[in-house]
C-alpha cells in the first residue's frame, strides 16, 4: 500500500497534521516507536500563549493559532461527542508579574512591543491585578495582564485530534520504530524502514518533537532540535483560589534564552481537576530523565514568591518532559530541499501544544500547493538563520 503522507510522530504536531491532511483527502498513516502522546505532549502545561512571545514570525503564528483553537475545541466537541473527555479549553487568560524592580521595566517594554504587534497587554495597578487573584502576594511590581492567553489539557487535546485524524480515514501505527529512508533506485524517497517492514510513500513528514533530529539523522540529514528538560510540581485538589495562568516575569527570558545551564521561573496555574499545576524550568541536559530535584526546588521557591499560600500545599507529584529546542526559536515547518518529498513539523519547544493548529494549516497548504494563510517562507528548512546550525552540526 502506498500512503500520500507518512507522519512519524504521534505527539500534537503529528495528531493535528495527520488530521489536516485527512480532512483534505489526503491519505495519511502516522507512526510512532511509542502511543500517541506519549513523549512531550503528555509531559508539559498544554499552554495556548501569546504572552511570552515578542514581535516576529512565531508570535503571528501564535496569534493565528489562538484562533483556531477556539473553532476546534467546539469542532471536536461535536464530532466526537460526549462520551470523549473534553479538551478542557479555558480561555482564561494570563497574567505576568514582575516581583523585582529590575524586572518591571523590562516587563512593561516587552508587553509595550507586543501592543505594537496586535497582542492585548493590559498593564494593570496593584488594585487591578489583585482583583483578578486575590491571593497574590502585594508586593509585585508590575503586572501586565493578557486576555488572550488560552489553555487545553495537552493529553486530551493530542488524543482528541488524533481519534478525529482516523474518523476521517487516518491509519495509526504504534509501537513500531522508524528506522531509516526508504529509497527508489534513483536515490529518490518513496517511504520509510520500521522495525516492522517497510512502509511507502509520496511524502514523509517528521514530527517528532525533541526527537525529530534523531529520526532525520536515520535519513541521512543533520537537523539541530535538541530537547531542553522541563520539570513540573503538581499539588493535591484544593479550593480554587488561583483564577489565570500566572507567571513571573522570568518566564519570558527563559524562553527565548539559548543559555544550556538551568533556569527557573515561576508559572501558576489552577487545574479542572482542582490541583495547581506549578512550572517551569529549562535546561539542556540531552535526554538526561532522571528526577532534577535542583529544578523543583528553583520552581518551588519561585512560585511561593506570587502566591505564599502554596506552603501549606502538598506536592502530590513531579514530572518532566523535552521540549524541542531550535537555535534560532523558530519551528522548522515545510518541506526539506535536501530530499524532496522530505517534509518537517518539529522544533515548537514549549509551544508546541498552542501551535500545533497553525503548523498543521500551513503543512496542508503547502502540500496541496495553495497559498499559506501566513508567510511560510521564515519557517522554511531552508531559511537563512538556519543555514549556519546546518553547517555546524554536519
Amino acid at each position: 500500500m502506498t500512503n500520500d503522507v507518512i507522519i512519524v510522530g504521534a505527539g500534537i504536531v503529528g495528531a493535528a497534521c495527520a488530521r489536516a491532511l485527512a480532512m483534505a483527502g489526503f491519505d495519511v498513516t502516522v507512526i510512532d516507536r511509542g502511543t500517541t502522546a506519549g513523549g512531550t505532549s503528555s509531559a508539559c502545561e498544554g499552554n495556548l500563549l501569546v504572552s511570552d512571545k515578542g514581535p516576529g514570525r512565531e508570535l503571528e503564528l501564535a496569534q493565528y493559532a489562538a484562533t483556531l483553537w477556539t473553532q476546534a475545541a467546539v469542532d471536536l466537541r461535536t464530532e466526537l461527542g460526549p462520551d470523549f473527555p473534553s479538551v478542557e479549553y479555558d480561555p482564561k487568560g494570563g497574567l505576568v508579574v514582575a516581583t523585582t524592580d529590575a524586572g518591571a521595566a523590562p516587563l512593561l517594554a516587552f508587553a509595550a512591543g507586543q501592543r505594537s504587534a496586535g497582542v492585548d497587554a493590559r498593564v494593570l495597578d496593584r488594585a487591578e491585578a489583585l482583583s483578578l487573584e486575590p491571593d497574590l502576594a502585594p508586593d509585585f511590581r508590575a503586572a501586565v495582564f493578557y486576555p488572550e492567553d488560552s489553555q487545553v489539557q495537552p493529553t486530551i487535546a493530542t488524543e482528541a485530534l488524533m481519534a478525529s485524524a482516523r474518523r476521517h480515514g487516518a491509519r495509526l501505527i504504534e509501537n513500531t520504530p522508524v528506522t531509516g529512508v526508504l529509497r527508489d533506485s534513483a536515490g529518490a524517497l518513496v517511504g520509510v524502514t520500521t522495525a516492522a517492514g517497510e512502509l511507502r510513500a509520496a511524502r514523509v513528514l517528521i514530527a517528532a518533537g525533541p526527537w525529530s533530529g534523531e529520526v532525520a539523522a536515520s535519513f541521512g540529514l543533520v537537523l539541530p532540535v535538541l530537547p531542553r528538560r522541563g520539570e513540573l510540581l503538581v499539588t493535591s485538589r484544593m479550593r480554587h483560589r488561583i483564577f489565570h495562568k500566572v507567571y513571573d516575569a522570568d518566564y519570558v527570558g527563559a524562553v527565548g534564552s539559548n543559555d544550556s545551564a538551568l533556569q527557573t521561573s515561576s508559572v501558576i496555574e489552577s487545574t479542572a481537576g482542582g490541583t495547581v499545576l506549578i512550572g517551569s524550568s529549562r535546561q539542556q541536559i540531552g535526554f538526561d530523565c532522571r528526577l532534577q530535584v535542583d529544578a523543583l526546588a528553583g520552581i518551588a521557591a519561585k512560585a511561593l514568591r506570587l502566591f505564599p499560600f502554596l506552603a501549606g500545599a502538598a506536592v502530590m507529584r513531579t514530572y518532566g518532559g523535552f521540549r524541542p529546542f531550535m537555535p534560532d526559536h523558530l519551528p522548522v515547518i515545510g518541506e526539506d530541499p535536501r530530499l524532496p518529498g522530505l517534509w518537517h513539523a518539529a522544533g515548537h519547544e514549549g509551544a508546541g501544544i498552542g501551535l500545533s493548529l497553525a503548523t498543521a494549516e500551513m503543512i496542508r497548504d503547502l502540500m496541496q500547493g495553495r497559498p499559506t494563510r501566513l508567510d511560510a517562507a521564515p519557517f522554511s528548512p531552508a531559511r537563512d538563520s538556519l543555514a549556519p546550525h546546518l553547517e555546524q552540526a554536519a
